[in-house]
Parts: structure tokens; C-alpha cells; sequence
């Protein structure tokens, strides 16, 4: 990774990485689909978040299900692009870039979701079986308690435990699957999200936070 005060001429594409996935992640699917789709604003429909979670409330699940993949899919996009193209350095920053985006977006004055699809994306970007276990945890908890931002939660503080495992145990080497810089991406992002669910930690303390379908908040 180039010092941040470098020589512009070979800093400027890891700026412009980070630019452009951040202009990709600034794009609100939910909020996008759910007008075109005739619903209006989800920024004011249940919890004002313009994430599945809230355009699930919209009673369409394949609306919210389509939310989810492009969430997903754009965070996914440009770190694949980036290592494809380039190296795993631009393509962390590409993935950091459109997971900020999504936290806050330049087109919706910086008001966006809380980066449960984008961090997934993500991570099946940046480390196949992380993102998998990430997709799982998320999935069984979800299941079990029935609680979307728990399951968030929980997926979000495993993945740096996850590709740790595989730094530790991959069997192809240990910064095939994960290596410390990755680690240390999912920790960053981990920190973003539970800072994006201050309200909803302190509903799940209180044991007031709505289960998916039955309540308003998200």
C-alpha cells in the first residue's frame, strides 16, 4: 500500500480505485427499485433505511431479494475488477471505497444503509470462503432468532476471526485465503457496522428490537 502523501504519479490510481468503487457503492438499489416499482421514498417507509431489510416492509420480497443481490453485487463488482486488473491493494481500496459509498452516498447527501449486503459482497470478493462463512453466519442467525440486525452483528464481528482461521490453516498457504491486510479490512468494516447499529444495540440490550417481518426498525 502506497504512502497516502506520495509521488501523485504513482498514488493516483489507488485514489481513483477507491474513487470509483465509492461512486459504485453510492448507488441506492433500494431506494431505485422501490421507485421504480411504484412504492415511492423507502426512506420513509419502516425504519427509513434504504436496505432489504427495510424494502422487505414494502410486502415485496422479490423486490427486497433484488435489493439484497445488488447491494451485494457492487461491492462484489469492484474488488474482482480491481484484483482482476491490478493487484489486491487497489482492490481492497475499491472494496473499502464502495462499502463507504453505501454507508454514505454522495447522491443521497451522504445518508445511506448500514453496509450488511456491501460488507458481504465484499468479503466473498476479497476471500471466497470468509465471504461464505460471513453469508452463513449472517443466514443461521437470522434463521434462529430472527433478528436482522443481530445476525448482522454477529457475521460482521466473525469475518476478521474468519480469514484469521484461514491465514492460519488455508491449506494453499497463508495469504492465499487471508493475510493480515484482509484482516484488517474486515476489522475496519466490523467497527463501520456496529457503529451503523448504535440504535439497534441498544433496542437488542433493552430486548425490544423488532424480528424480521413484525416490526418497524431496522
Amino acid at each position: 500500500m502506497p504512502e497516502p502523501l506520495g509521488d501523485i504519479s504513482f498514488t493516483w490510481p489507488f485514489f481513483a480505485a477507491a474513487l470509483i468503487g465509492y461512486l459504485i457503492g453510492s448507488i441506492p438499489f433500494g431506494l431505485v427499485l422501490t421507485k421504480m416499482a411504484g412504492l415511492g421514498d423507502v426512506r420513509k417507509i419502516g425504519s427509513g433505511n434504504i436496505g432489504a431489510t427495510n424494502v422487505l416492509r414494502t410486502g415485496k420480497k422479490g423486490l427486497a431479494l433484488a435489493t439484497l443481490l445488488l447491494d451485494g453485487g457492487k461491492g462484489a463488482l469492484v474488488v474482482l475488477l480491481a484484483n482482476h486488473f491490478f493487484t489486491q491493494d487497489y482492490a481492497v481500496l475499491a472494496g473499502g471505497g464502495a462499502f463507504l459509498g453505501h454507508l454514505y452516498p454522495v447522491w443521497l447527501k451522504f445518508k445511506g444503509g448500514k453496509g450488511v449486503a456491501t460488507f458481504i459482497g465484499v468479503m466473498l470478493a476479497i476471500s471466497w470462503p470468509a465471504g461464505i462463512g460471513v453469508a452463513l453466519t449472517w443466514l443461521l442467525t437470522a434463521l434462529i432468532f430472527r433478528i436482522s440486525s443481530l445476525a448482522a452483528l454477529i457475521a460482521a464481528a466473525l469475518a476478521p476471526l474468519y480469514l484469521y482461521l484461514l491465514k492460519i490453516y488455508s491449506p494453499f498457504g497463508g495469504s492465499y485465503f487471508g493475510d493480515t491486510q484482509r484482516i484488517e479490512f474486515a476489522a475496519a468494516m466490523a467497527v463501520l457496522i456496529f457503529l451503523r447499529h448504535r440504535e439497534n444495540i441498544a433496542r437488542l440490550v433493552k430486548g425490544t428490537e423488532p424480528r424480521i417481518g413484525a416490526g418497524k426498525k431496522s
